[in-house]
């Protein structure tokens, strides 16, 4: 039995945290099915949902930390969750690059505009390309 004040609140902390990581381990799963459906909408709506979740999680494991610390259990669960929103956003990031690449391809003038909409490497993509001597 807990009787000391510290000891219920580490409970307290253990608790919260164990509930906001298996939040984040259903958003991810979420997440995973909603890019491999290919499903925009869902996938906005999961990622959002993932987002939340991953906030309140990092808010809980460092209230955990400063209250004694976390199970070695769900520290390594913590870190497997890390693991899979690194992946998750590997694949998106992929996904991405893809689509752009199909875009530009089907829609060549997007690429052009896309191009030309901001300054490159060098520099502004109005200006004439000219050596800057002026001609008598």
């Amino acid at each position: 039995m807990l009787s000391s004040p510290a000891e219920q609140n580490a409970l307290r902390q253990t608790t919260d945290l164990e509930s906001a990581l298996t939040a984040v381990e259903a958003c991810l799963v979420e997440l995973a099915e909603a890019l491999k459906n290919r499903d925009a909408d869902s996938t906005e709506m999961a990622s959002t949902a993932l987002h939340r979740a991953l906030s309140l999680a990092v808010d809980h494991s460092t209230r955990a930390a400063r209250s004694g610390g976390m199970p070695p259990a769900l520290r390594r669960r913590l870190a497997m969750a890390g693991g899979q929103v690194a992946a998750l956003r590997e694949a998106i990031a992929r996904a991405s690059v893809s689509l752009d690449k199909s875009i530009e391809i089907l829609l060549p003038e997007a690429g052009t505009a896309k191009a030309a909409s901001g300054y490159g490497a060098q520099g502004n993509p109005w200006r004439a390309a000219s050596s800057g001597v002026a001609e008598a």
